[in-house]
């Protein structure tokens, strides 16, 4: 099945039916939600929300076909659903009429390629997508086309997109996120010893050639990063042999394997007392069971760069929270928030600037939980000046310390 659900929002801020299983909407056909007298002197923006829900793949004559109950690979497509659901149900909006429809990006029969082929989305003013690889790819090509905003919510990657001024990516590339570790040691170490540690392995290689090309722009290097390469039996006293006690030094983590940061932050955390250090691991870090462990590190800090930052005190996750509570009887999952401010954010900018969105990006009235600040990216200006995407180049410095995930600048 391809979209079925359709939410409308007036002008005076329609309430959706409170609804016990999300899962029961999905099965409702193109059944039309709160929906009351639309005032015609109103402009109407429609908004496409799509994720992964693989619903023709769960269920069978609506009957789910998973006894265990909903598989875990599901999961997050659904809570940025009923995010951005809540986000709907309460966002207040007297300037316009708001319809969003959510559509199953895995449907077997009305998948991305049909509805455009078809012309089910024309229509549009606006694109949200928790999409990747191929989904991703389709809907940014057809954004282009029809020169329709399309905001990437979760997907940290470009996909191969270029010359397409109506990309949006939140999630920041890995090559903004060595772009802001960069900058932070210009800023803040441009003297100490400063070692990009990495294994082999083509991320890593990926990762060292960004560091490389950001540091040497006009021909030579600007911080003197020395590389060193490990491998499984690295430790403590390796480290030691390279590091001075008298001097700071910085180490930057340079790969996205969960093991090869266990074994770097441990010979880090063997020597700190010893060697003042600081360590900034990669964006992916922050999901590294093994870093939080309460008792592990204790004391040491291990740093990483996200483009997401929630202490949900803010009045909008309060919002978010009790609606949660009382609509699915739990707490809202990351995704869940994600979902939420995609909605919020990007809607009310919509109607903001119903005519020049790509020009007030970084309007921050809209403001939800994060701070974000998009830029045009260029791959290439020699071919051609026109932006191959837009993103954000905002990033929050992490720290997890004893256990605990706080911002540290």
């Amino acid at each position: 099945m391809g979209i079925k659900i359709k939410i409308v929002l007036t002008g005076n801020i329609i309430r959706m039916k409170s609804i016990k299983l999300l899962l029961i909407i999905f099965f409702a056909a193109s059944k039309s939600f709160a929906q009351t007298e639309v005032k015609p002197v109103l402009p109407t923006y429609k908004i496409g929300i799509f994720a992964p829900l693989y619903l023709d793949s769960l269920f069978s004559n609506g009957t789910l076909k998973y006894k265990q109950g909903i598989p875990k690979f599901v999961v997050p497509s659904l809570e940025f659903v009923q995010g951005a659901q809540v986000a709907l149900d309460s966002i207040k909006i007297k300037e316009a009429n708001i319809q969003a429809f959510v559509y199953d990006s895995k449907s077997y029969s009305k998948n991305i390629a049909y509805l455009i082929r078809n012309n089910k989305l024309d229509s549009l003013s606006l694109i949200i997508g928790h999409s990747r690889d191929a989904d991703y790819k389709q809907l940014a090509e057809f954004a282009l086309l029809k020169n329709i905003p399309f905001v990437s919510v979760t997907y940290p990657n470009d996909g191969g997109v270029t010359a397409n001024p109506f990309t949006i990516i939140i999630n920041s590339t890995l090559k903004a996120h060595c772009e802001g570790i960069y900058s932070y040691l210009l800023q803040s170490h441009p003297t100490d010893k400063l070692f990009l540690l990495r294994k082999k392995g083509t991320q890593e290689d990926k990762i060292a050639n960004y560091f490389k090309a950001i540091n040497e722009q006009d021909g030579k290097p600007l911080l003197n990063i020395l590389t060193i390469d490990i491998d499984s039996n690295f430790n403590a006293d390796a480290l030691a042999k390279n590091i001075d006690s008298n001097r700071n030094t910085v180490l930057i983590g340079a790969s996205l394997d969960e093991n090869f940061a266990k074994n770097v932050a441990l010979a880090s955390y063997n020597i700190h007392t010893s060697y003042p250090l600081t360590l900034i691991g990669m964006p992916n870090w922050d999901g590294f069971s093994s870093l939080q462990k309460k008792d592990v590190f204790e004391d040491f800090p291990i740093y990483f760069t996200t483009p997401y930052f929630n202490t949900k005190w803010d009045v909008f996750s309060k919002q978010l929270i009790a609606a949660y509570a009382k609509k699915y009887k739990s707490k809202p999952s990351d995704m869940a928030y994600k979902g939420f401010e995609a909605v919020q954010l990007f809607t009310k900018l919509l109607v903001a600037h119903p005519n020049d969105f790509m020009s007030n990006l970084n309007d921050k009235a809209g403001k939800v939980f994060c701070d974000y600040n998009f830029k045009p990216v260029v791959l290439n200006k020699e071919t051609s000046p026109t932006p191959d995407y837009f993103e954000n180049k905002h990033l929050y410095f992490i720290k997890i310390l004893n256990g605990s995930v706080s911002k540290a600048w």
